[in-house]
């Protein structure tokens, strides 16, 4: 599943028009699709030199893209070798991440989870109101990911979270996604994080994807269902500002 969605995520910055790549990205202030598309290519190579175990990359960062129209063709390559190098190893053998040992099935979600929303991202710019949402079930598992692995990375990065929130409560409900519910509770660390419909002091509702991207800041709350005390809901959300 994950190595198509990076192969269908990924054609679609492939099929950017070259003229478009100077455009303004909204929900990546400061970046342009040209920085969307590079971006995105070069954690495609880190991610595969991980797999690989090649020791090439510091981290994407490191990683320089094409300055010009070449970066479309040059994704399509960092896209190709990503997927090559998955697709022949056991997803369950243990690989290097930043987050220490796990598998190459981790690296096919976290790869297929970055592109989706960077596809978004690239939608944001070129299709302004007619985004393409992101397939139900790989948004629902991405805001599994963004719990358990970026939200107490990133809270723990943080300046601290504020006393007032500890023990507050946020519900999130997909409603097109037949396990699409969590609660969190606010701890010093992060959340603990529940599954099932449980009252909390504020909820937000919305397909699977909008929700994701409220996680990332990609979408207002407003364009969400939100119920109980909305102030709650952004001071939570606040909290997990990935660099």
């Amino acid at each position: 599943m994950w190595l198509e969605v990076i192969v269908a995520e990924g054609d679609r910055l492939i099929d950017t028009d070259p003229a478009q790549l100077a455009a303004p990205v909204p929900t990546c202030p400061g970046w342009t699709v040209h920085d969307v598309i590079g971006h995105t290519g070069a954690v495609h190579r880190w991610a595969a030199d991980k797999v690989c175990q090649t020791g090439l990359y510091r981290g994407y960062d490191t990683i320089a893209f094409p300055d010009d129209a070449t970066v479309i063709d040059w994704y399509c390559d960092g896209r190709d070798l990503l997927v090559r190098e998955l697709r022949q190893r056991d997803p369950d053998a243990p690989a290097k991440t930043f987050v220490g040992e796990r598998t190459n099935a981790w690296w096919c979600r976290r790869q297929a989870n970055e592109v989706a929303v960077h596809r978004f991202d690239l939608d944001s710019a070129t299709r302004a109101g007619d985004e393409r949402p992101i397939e139900a079930g790989v948004a629902a598992a991405a805001i599994d990911e963004w719990l358990e692995l970026f939200a107490p990375r990133f809270v723990e990065m943080g300046p601290g979270v504020p006393e007032h929130l500890l023990g507050r409560t946020l519900h999130l409900h997909a409603h097109d996604h037949t396990d699409g519910e969590w609660v969190l509770t606010v701890t010093p660390r992060g959340f603990d994080v529940t599954r099932g419909h449980v009252k909390a002091d504020a909820a937000l509702r919305g397909s699977a994807s909008d929700l994701l991207l409220a996680l990332w800041h990609r979408r207002a709350l407003k364009e969400l269902d939100v119920a109980g005390e909305g102030s709650v809901a952004d001071e939570i959300l606040d909290l997990v500002h990935v660099t």
